[in-house]
């Protein structure tokens, strides 16, 4: 891995040496979004697990086939409807098991008593702003390693392990310390800069692939009294979904690494100054919607669908969670985050991609083997492709397209991932450490940023500050990419 401090040169000459920094008053106040982080305290209540069934060709996990499921789905931008289809074809396979299903969008309030207390559900989606802290729970060994999981056959093919039938990265994703795989993403999400191509002809405009040619079609937009951007102002953690790609472009994966490493100083890189520097003049030129640091990610997406703002960092759920405001001919496409200039390290087109909705079976689960074999169900061709086309995204099964009319949304998503090719960008803070990515660097750092109220000088520091803390916190276990 190379040094990134040489990269600004005097070669470096562009936008950077063009955006000045200066502190500005802040335009309204964000409230502090007290998201908890799991306080997993362990080994405490019952053991209760089921006997495990018999195993056979059709039952390769041993699961007792009268036992109950119980499951916990996140009701998100994904709804649940997909969740219950694959419940009914766990009923089908086991008509003797009860299948207790609950969808929530508090998962940590709801399920850490349960964590503590022995008593989880068998499968959990993850997911939201009440998401359990991943890396405490596998700290706290209270997960079940899933690779009995991604050894068995296949549903479609028994030829195929489940871990050859998915995405790359997936498996990676799951794993915290080389071979135990603890999560399984379910959906596969592009995240960039969404935004209606419909909206972008009416301005006679291309997406802009460089910063320069981003500010000028805001402050075309900016004349015809439409705002270039906003984004989830009470949850300013989603701007990072843009953000960390536009800094690997600028300075190279190895930022990202550095950053998610918690090195001392990753946050003090020259590719972080120039990408903070570029989004804060997206503040100071008035380019952000008015009152957007007080609106959370449901009012902004409805602002932006309108057409009020022509740009919203945000991942490819957006589709479905908009689906009711977003007009007919919208047009919904994503964007690459643009570049800084010529000197970036890696092309335009360089884009995040990962797994989402991160399922998990607790080691304590009542049936482990249950809640393995529904992933097992949800992880077949047809399941995906229900998903596919219920909810707009793609999955974590490699396929599950054919034959679906793709969205305007998904096919724009698969379109970016081609471009891409091999420039896909996957930060790890967010699952690693999930507190510091949304309460110290979302809420604290680049919401406060975005809102005037900290220079991008004050924003690094601060934000440095909070990772030298969480490399000394010595409560946290520490991941680092192998």
């Amino acid at each position: 891995m190379g040094s990134t401090s040489d990269q600004h040169g005097n070669g470096g000459v562009g936008r950077r040496t063009l955006i000045k920094r200066s502190a500005a008053l802040g335009i309204a106040a964000v409230p502090a979004a007290s998201l908890l982080s799991a306080c997993a305290s362990g080994d405490s209540g019952s053991d209760d697990k089921v006997e495990k069934g018999t195993k056979s060709k059709n039952n390769p996990l041993a699961v007792n086939a009268s036992a109950a499921l119980s499951v916990t789905i996140f009701d998100g931008g994904f709804g649940t409807k997909y969740a219950t289809d694959a419940n009914a074809q766990y009923k089908k396979a086991f008509p003797k098991a009860k299948v207790n299903f609950h969808a929530t969008q508090k998962i940590q309030s709801e399920l850490q008593p349960k964590f503590n207390g022995g008593t989880p559900p068998d499968l959990i989606d993850n997911s939201g702003a009440e998401q359990m802290d991943m890396g405490v729970l596998v700290g706290k060994k209270q997960l079940a390693d899933l690779t009995p999981l991604l050894d068995a056959p296949s549903i479609d093919d028994p030829n195929k392990k489940v871990r050859d039938t998915l995405r790359p990265g997936i498996v990676e994703m799951g794993q915290f310390d080389g071979d135990p795989v603890w999560i399984m993403y379910y959906a596969y999400t592009v995240y960039g800069v969404w935004y209606s191509q419909t909206a972008l002809e009416k301005l006679d405009s291309e997406y802009p692939e460089d910063w320069d040619a981003m500010l000028a079609l805001c402050a075309k937009a900016k004349k015809k009294g439409i705002a270039g951007w906003t984004y989830a102002g009470k949850y300013p953690y989603y701007l990072p979904f843009s953000l960390y790609p536009f800094i690997a472009k600028i300075g190279g994966r190895e930022v990202l690494d550095k950053i998610d490493n918690l090195e001392p100083n990753a946050w003090k890189d020259p590719a972080v100054k120039a990408a903070f520097e570029a989004y804060y003049e997206l503040y100071k030129k008035g380019y952000i919607l008015k009152g957007t640091p007080g609106i959370d990610h449901i009012q902004s997406q409805t602002e932006w669908a309108k057409g009020k703002a022509l740009f919203i960092p945000n991942g490819s759920w957006v589709e479905n969670e908009s689906a009711k405001v977003i007009p007919k001919d919208f047009n919904l496409a994503v964007g690459a985050p643009s570049g800084l200039d010529k000197s970036d390290k890696m092309p335009f087109g360089t884009i995040w991609a990962s797994g989402g909705e991160p399922f998990i079976v607790p080691a304590k689960a009542a049936n482990v083997e249950g809640g393995m074999e529904q992933l097992r169900i949800m992880l077949s061709e047809a399941s995906s492709k229900n998903f596919t086309s219920q909810v707009k995204s793609l999955s974590a099964f490699n396929g599950g397209t054919d034959g679906i009319e793709l969205t305007p949304g998904l096919k724009s998503g698969v379109a970016a991932l081609e471009k891409a090719g091999d420039n896909v960008v996957n930060p790890r803070l967010q699952d690693w450490y999930v507190k510091l990515q949304k309460e110290q660097i979302g809420v604290s750092g680049l919401g406060e940023m975005m809102a005037g109220r900290l220079t991008p000088a004050e924003a690094i520091k601060k934000i440095q500050g909070y990772a030298d803390a969480a490399a000394k916190d010595q409560s946290v276990k520490h991941y680092k990419h192998q």
